[in-house]
């Protein structure tokens, strides 16, 4: 190990791992927010969007981001839609992070007791605010393990984003191994990066989720 090139390096790592965190904002808050509103349609099943939400879902599910990536960098420019690869990335993370936080919050949904939902209107309150108060709050709760997983698999996935030309930590530590041959070093700054990035993500989650099962349970 060449400790004083690994030192070195870690400047270009540190702005990698911005890029590759700022990309995973992106694309975690965006999917958040497409996940809610195809979970609403699929479990309200929602004619006529209905459909189109399990189609999204299972196409999304079933390809990988890596093909999702190179259509939208590769393939869209041949009718003229032409976007930079950091656009591409996000586009990529929210379209696939999109269905899988939409069937986790779809889940969450589900799980409300209808009880509630009639007691809510029993009380008065309309159809909406039965869902925003009501049922919602339930449904993150239920979510949370399955959202935090989906969290920490986007983020992991940002390494695919390389494929484009984005110089986040994957595309470093490759520039790194191929100009100047320093595999062990470049491979030690990346498994340092996305442990220093994942790891108190990881530790959050599992916070959040002993906190909404205190919470539910009174435990």
């Amino acid at each position: 190990m060449n400790w004083p090139y690994l030192i070195a390096a870690i400047p270009k790592f540190v702005e990698a791992a911005k890029l590759t965190l700022e990309l995973s904002l992106y694309g975690i808050a965006l999917s958040l927010l497409l996940g809610l509103a195809v979970a609403v349609v699929t479990a309200y099943q929602i004619k006529p969007l209905n459909t189109l939400a399990r189609a999204y879902i299972e196409l999304s599910r079933n390809t990988p981001l890596l093909i999702q990536l190179f259509f939208l960098y590769y393939g869209l420019p041949k009718i003229g839609i032409k976007w930079d690869g950091f656009t591409c990335g996000v586009i990529a993370l929210v379209f696939l992070g999109g269905s899988y936080m939409a069937e986790a919050i779809r889940a969450g949904i589900l799980a409300v007791p209808k009880g509630q939902v009639e007691a809510g209107k029993s009380i008065g309150l309309s159809r909406l605010q039965v869902f925003r108060h009501i049922e919602l709050p339930q449904a993150w709760a239920v979510a949370v393990p399955a959202l935090g997983a989906n969290v920490l698999f986007l983020m992991k996935e940002t390494s695919v984003i390389s494929a484009v030309g984005i110089a986040e930590l994957l595309f470093v530590t490759k520039d790194i191994i191929g100009m100047d041959y320093k595999t062990n070093e470049a491979l030690f700054l990346l498994f340092a990066s996305y442990l220093i990035i994942l790891l108190p993500v990881s530790l959050l989650a599992r916070w959040a989720e002993k906190r909404m099962r205190r919470a539910k349970y009174g435990a």
